[in-house]
């Protein structure tokens, strides 16, 4: 058993207050800067690419572009940064030989030989990437007598448990559950949305504390929890529709309460968990009432909004922390759908995600979290054909990996912005580039570079009155650490 870790002082070993902090920055004399680089057209993936030099230069040209880093003034910390833990990724990973397994963990979960994962996910009840429909307790068990993990202890637990392992022993791990039963809902069907029955919001709200006290019985930690993956999204797959007036109500009438009642109320409790688009409706439904906001921790969102046309409303995000400044937000899914095995080399998959991510932490969020953390050659497996892409395939025909440039764009992220990390202003004086910054708690600083552009960008690294000169090669990331 994997010993319980109190994710209350996780949080305060790893958060450094904003004097503090800005007493590093003030004092900190900066010397040193080394460049790791990911880019198209060479074998440069997360490669140590050159050191820097730093020579005074007060005031930079308007003609010249630069990266001004203030590291005296910051905004939110870092919680950390992972993927989901499925039942798609755990069966794939349970079918590898045992080397590849354990190729599989240290890509993920090594800081030093990977990309260092801090961060988690799993489902409460089945997805669409899962083998199977499936609920831990007996049709109509309304009182849940019958409620039992046996499904998970199969390949799920294990494969958290290997994670957490791999991790050092600490995995914080969020839960989410995209349908109550069939019996609960309106449709009578775990599938093609529904909602749930007025009559089942109590049973349901037991059924979340049935499940996090059962994992945690079983030496997994729950940090929290999500209300509803995807409410407002009516799937052929595992779906439940909640309005956000139904989401608020579920939330301070059942779910909150029963949260707190069965000693659970430290679980971060996350809201929405769906697109860009809809967030800032349903966080200022939800958090304007002050008996629902009490409850909450967090906004969940995700990135599907594109499919309609919507754009990536990278805006919504920071509305909500704008007018919420208290809230936590946390990208809580995102991946790359229909998947084509002739396109895993595509470029475009890693500058999704590294667009996201930049645009994600810059307007405030706390947590990333990519979906299926690894699938098999065909984009699974899923049991409704929602075949999709992942950082690493499993190609079950050969027992190998493939590793795709999305997971060496997470890298530029996970590998160096450690959990306890604060953001620092982070400035491009072009478009051409993009550009994010952190300050870990050792006081390094680590500044991204995101160019998705065709040019080379000759330009400096501006710190504190001093420059560093370098040079952002085309469809590339960068990221420089600063010591």
């Amino acid at each position: 058993m994997l010993k319980k870790h109190s994710y209350k002082a996780l949080a305060s070993s790893v958060v450094l207050s904003v004097s503090a902090m800005c007493a590093i920055a003030q004092n900190k004399a900066y010397n040193e800067v080394t460049v790791y680089t990911t880019a198209q057209n060479t074998d440069q993936r997360i490669a140590q690419t050159g050191k820097l030099t730093f020579t005074d230069k007060k005031q930079p040209l308007e003609t010249e572009i630069a990266i001004f880093v203030d590291p005296q003034h910051t905004f939110q910390t870092v919680i950390g940064i992972g993927g989901a833990l499925t039942d798609a990724s755990a069966e794939t990973y349970f079918k590898l030989p045992k080397a590849a397994q354990q190729e599989f963990l240290q890509a993920y979960y090594d800081k030093d030989k990977g990309i260092g994962y801090t961060w988690a996910r799993t489902s409460i009840n089945s997805t669409d990437f899962s083998s199977d429909t499936y609920t831990y307790v007996k049709d109509n068990d309304a009182e849940l007598k019958s409620f039992n993990l046996a499904h998970d202890k199969k390949y799920k637990i294990p494969f958290i448990k290997a994670a957490t392992q791999a991790a050092g022993g600490t995995l914080p791990l969020f839960v989410s559950p995209w349908s109550p039963p069939a019996w609960m809902k309106t449709n009578n069907s775990m599938l093609k949305g529904g909602k749930l029955k007025p009559e089942f919001a109590a049973n349901w709200a037991n059924y979340y504390v049935k499940f996090i006290k059962g994992y945690e019985a079983l030496g997994i930690p729950i940090f929290g929890l999500s209300v509803q993956n995807e409410p407002m999204a009516t799937q052929t797959w595992e779906s439940c529709i909640y309005t956000a007036d139904e989401e608020r109500d579920f939330i301070k009438n059942h779910l909150g309460p029963t949260l707190e009642k069965n000693g659970l109320g430290d679980k971060k409790m996350i809201a929405w968990d769906h697109n860009r688009d809809l967030a800032f409706h349903r966080a200022s439904t939800i958090l304007n009432d002050a008996d629902a906001a009490k409850y909450v921790w967090g906004i969940g969102y995700h990135w599907y909004e594109t499919w309609t046309g919507a754009g990536q409303n990278f805006q919504n995000i920071r509305l909500i922390k704008e007018t919420f400044p208290n809230i936590n937000l946390v990208f809580t899914e995102g991946c790359v759908e229909k998947f084509d095995l002739a396109k895993v080399n595509d470029w475009a998959l890693g500058e999704r995600y590294g667009t996201s991510l930049v645009n994600d932490f810059n307007n405030g969020t706390v947590a990333w979290t990519d979906w299926n953390i690894l699938l098999d050659e065909k984009g699974g497996p899923n049991h409704v054909g929602n075949f999709c892409f992942a950082p690493i395939h499993a190609d079950l025909r050969s027992g190998k990996l493939i590793y795709t440039n999305s997971y060496y764009y997470l890298g530029h992220f996970s590998k160096f912005v450690r959990p306890g990390a604060k953001r620092v202003v982070s400035s491009a004086s072009r478009d051409v580039l993009s550009t994010t910054a952190f300050q870990n708690t050792d006081g390094s600083l680590a500044v991204v570079v995101l160019n998705t552009s065709d040019k080379s960008v000759p330009y400096m690294l501006w710190l504190n009155g001093r420059a560093a000169e370098t040079t952002s090669q085309p469809h590339s990331i960068t990221t420089l650490i600063v010591k």
